[in-house]
């Protein structure tokens, strides 16, 4: 049974389950391990940890005195529900945002984009060139997309979808970043988790910098030599942040082990199941969701909800289920600026979630199929009673000749 307890509670003897960057300076202690040496508990002790997870099926208890457990606040959680990492105090918490409309948060998730892709560029050209990377400065370019999903989630979210083939690499960091920080919301981390499950998205594939471009962006199918050299980027991208000064042991975690598969099928280790963390399970599931909706220059991305279907078909082998059903959640079956048919043989744009269902969200109606022509604009709210539309599809913009589906759903002119 997994337990969290106050660290003044730690003794020898307990079974330590995870502590995923929680320590700076000790990456050793990110795996677990059994606490049989006093040096090892007076470590942790002082450390400056508030909380930490216990196995107790693995190592003793909390004694069971009235005293002792009159003081006892651990939480309990049952098998199925991954364990969020311990708790951190921060000099710099990330505020609590206010929610605002997807038009609100367009024009300046638009900016925040183009920044935060601007920075990941010139970050990895110099981890490339042999700077070591600095994950305060990372941390900044984490903040300004944490405050933005928390002001809307879905504005920055669909945005970072629509990058282009050339800028891939830099746009699906900051993707990844976005998905990361929403998931974690979803799962409710704590602000620090959140900051760290963000930067750990920043960074996951830094190691791809170490790979040819014309490797990286073959339109054919690669080689035995050249599928080797791409599995070798988590390793690669390892070894730069290990490099690099304050980086956290979320994000070498994660860097290290986001193709990592339930089954064990996965690299570079094969891990499985209860030997990934919840960090690196987020972490496949935000880098194949943006990876298999994105255009890339050998292939046209899937949609949405097709790819979250396919993503389902994946779990028991390649997914944690928890985890997958939580991201769904937090990016909606249909997420904003998608593109849907409805039976009235009409288009229109998702421009939010409904509280109700993940299958009914609030849409912008404005072209007619059977008139082949923009109609006048309809806000409706799928999830209303009263509603009598359904949707019957994703569709393409491109095979409507719609150029304009950003300023449809964001009201930004482009």
């Amino acid at each position: 049974m997994l337990k969290r307890i106050k660290i003044e509670q730690l003794r020898l003897g307990m079974h330590i389950h995870e502590v995923n960057g929680a320590w700076m300076g000790q990456p050793s202690w990110s795996v677990t391990c059994l606490i049989d040496k006093p040096s090892d508990l007076q470590a942790l002790l002082s450390s400056g940890l508030t909380e930490i997870w216990i196995d107790t099926s693995k190592g003793v208890d909390l004694g069971s005195s009235p005293q002792e457990a009159a003081s006892v606040s651990a939480e309990i959680v049952t098998p199925t529900t991954p364990p969020a990492a311990v708790a951190i105090a921060i000099e710099h918490p990330i505020e609590t945002e206010q929610r605002v409309g997807v038009e609100q948060e367009a024009a300046r998730a638009i900016k925040i984009c183009e920044h935060a892709k601007q920075a990941v560029t010139t970050m990895f050209h110099e981890a490339r060139m042999g700077k070591a990377l600095s994950g305060n400065d990372a941390l900044t370019i984490v903040e300004e997309i944490s405050h933005s999903v928390s002001r809307n989630p879905g504005a920055l979210i669909s945005l970072a979808r629509l990058k282009n083939k050339d800028d891939y690499t830099y746009m699906h960091s900051v993707a990844v970043c976005a998905l990361m920080v929403s998931l974690a919301n979803q799962l409710e981390l704590d602000t620090e988790q959140v900051r760290q499950a963000g930067l750990a998205g920043l960074v996951h594939d830094i190691g791809k910098m170490m790979i040819p471009t014309e490797i990286l962006n073959k339109p054919g199918k690669l080689t035995g030599a050249e599928f080797t050299m791409i599995k070798n980027h988590p390793g690669e991208g390892h070894k730069l942040l290990l490099e690099g000064s304050d980086i956290s042991t979320v994000a070498l975690d994660v860097c290290l082990h986001h193709h990592e598969k339930i089954d064990g099928s996965g690299y570079p280790e094969g891990l499985k199941d209860e030997q990934i963390s919840l960090y690196a399970k987020m972490g496949a599931v935000c880098d194949v969701y943006d990876a298999i909706t994105s255009n890339r220059p050998y292939k046209n991305g899937w949609e949405p909800a097709d790819s979250l279907r396919k993503m389902s078909d994946w779990c028991p082998m390649h997914f944690d289920r928890v985890v997958f059903e939580a991201f769904v959640k937090s990016v909606g079956i249909y997420p904003v600026g998608s593109l849907i048919r409805l039976e009235s043989n009409r288009l229109a744009v998702v421009i939010k979630q409904s509280e109700k269902s993940l299958l009914t969200p609030i849409v912008k109606i404005f072209f007619s199929i059977r008139s082949d022509c923009h109609i006048p604009v309809e806000i409706v709210d799928l999830s209303k009673s009263h509603c009598r539309e359904k949707i019957v599809s994703h569709e393409s913009p491109e095979k409507w000749g719609i150029t304009n589906i950003l300023e449809l759903w964001s009201g930004i002119l482009v």
